[in-house]
């Protein structure tokens, strides 16, 4: 085993590129730091478009979002940029592995970097789920179903594959210490759960019988791998905050990360309880009388209730103590960098946990707080996308680091 000594822990991919074949810097020079952590602007724009549709303004007396003809052309418009984004960063993204090889290898090597790969799998399925519940009133129902079902099949294989291979290559290839623990290391893993919460959308429109029952456990799958894989690494994370501090105030937006699986996993059993009629209806779980999928389905509901509050509970307790760890940043002279679109998914994941919860219970408490947390996520999307417009518009952005951050790396 040969292993890399580093000089400084805050320089791992010039470490790793020293190894590697020289890099060409004049061509396409501009794609050399476009990191996998720029398909976090694809899923912060795609959830407020989902979030916005799926708000229960019904329970508070209104029409529906997507009833309004104002706020429908809002939220279509939301959806377009985003997959317009999502054109663009997979474009970049195929040009940087093309022309800079060398970066795109060591981004594998780094471990500050590498969990970004997540970040391509929920971008696909956010981008496929705001197809399906906004985008159908531009392209109409049937080219929505089909889009969302190739990019949903595609997110969830890239998905399942990065939240074995990026862990994989933790153990194996890189070398992290406690106090390298991060919200990052979150986010392949939770790349599941998207699916999980996302899939149920796409039941009704599968054959009746096994097909759909297929999907409705394969999505209760996900959500029980990705649950279990963050329930592994949270300890750690909080861990490594009480015994070494706050993060580096460029990191410190990537807290808000730890509110994806908490309001991801709210959303997906409210979704998985709404789809499990359909699915099960027509493929008993068991071979006994209709009553047995009656009570499956019962307890499915249950479940959804009985989970998701106390988890979203947790997650306005996180979101507290995240946004005054931001707040403290931000007085000590925080920077702009891509970790700002943290402050978007994650609370958008939020927003249609609560909103699932205000339609399963009746209870406007809930209405009110996925609606607060919806006006939250529109300024943070807002201030983000901003930035990141004039960033790019600078060049500043795209002659940034990636992520910020220290790891190292070694090979075998």
């Amino acid at each position: 085993m040969a292993t890399l000594a580093p000089t400084a822990r805050t320089a791992p991919i010039a470490e790793v590129t020293a190894f590697l074949p020289p890099a060409r810097p004049t061509r396409f020079a501009v794609l050399r730091h476009v990191g996998p952590n720029w398909y976090a602007s694809v899923m912060g724009t795609a959830i407020v478009a989902s979030a916005g549709a799926a708000l229960p303004t019904e329970s508070l007396g209104f029409a529906g979002p997507m009833d309004v003809p104002v706020l429908r052309a809002a939220l279509v418009t939301v959806w377009a940029l985003s997959a317009l984004m999502l054109t663009l960063v997979l474009a970049a993204r195929i040009g940087h592995w093309i022309h800079h090889r060398d970066q795109a290898r060591a981004h594998l090597l780094d471990p500050s970097v590498a969990p970004f790969y997540g970040c391509l799998a929920m971008a696909l399925l956010a981008v496929g789920g705001a197809t399906l519940t906004v985008g159908r009133y531009m392209i109409g129902e049937s080219a929505a179903v089909a889009v969302d079902a190739v990019l949903f099949t595609a997110g969830t294989l890239v998905g399942l594959t990065a939240a074995v291979a990026v862990p994989y290559l933790m153990v194996v290839r890189h070398r992290v210490r406690p106090a390298d623990a991060s919200p990052v290391w979150l986010l392949p893993v939770v790349a599941p759960m998207v699916s999980a919460a996302l899939g149920p959308a796409l039941i009704p429109y599968l054959p009746a019988g096994q097909w759909r029952e297929t999907l409705l456990l394969a999505c209760y799958a996900m959500f029980g791998l990705s649950l279990l894989a963050t329930l592994t690494l949270l300890p750690l994370i909080f861990g490594r905050l009480l015994t070494h501090g706050p993060l580096p105030l460029a990191l410190t937006p990537a807290l808000f990360l730890v509110l994806g699986p908490l309001g991801q996993s709210t959303t997906a059993v409210g979704n998985l309880a709404r789809s499990a009629p359909d699915a099960l209806t027509s493929a008993p779980l068991t071979s006994g009388p209709p009553a047995s999928t009656a009570s499956y389905v019962s307890a499915l509901d249950a479940f959804a209730v009985l989970y998701g509050v106390p988890v979203l509970g947790f997650a306005l307790l996180w979101l507290a103590l995240a946004a005054a760890m931001v707040v403290r940043a931000v007085r000590r002279g925080m920077p702009f960098s891509m970790t700002w679109w943290a402050f978007t998914f994650p609370v958008g994941t939020c927003v249609t946990g609560a909103a699932g919860l205000a339609h399963a219970t009746g209870l406007i408490a809930l209405a009110h707080l996925s609606l607060t947390l919806f006006v939250l996520l529109t300024a943070a999307w807002a201030l983000a996308w901003t930035r990141t417009v004039r960033g790019l518009v600078s060049g500043a952005l795209p002659a940034a680091p990636p992520v910020p951050g220290p790891a190292t790396a070694r090979t075998r």
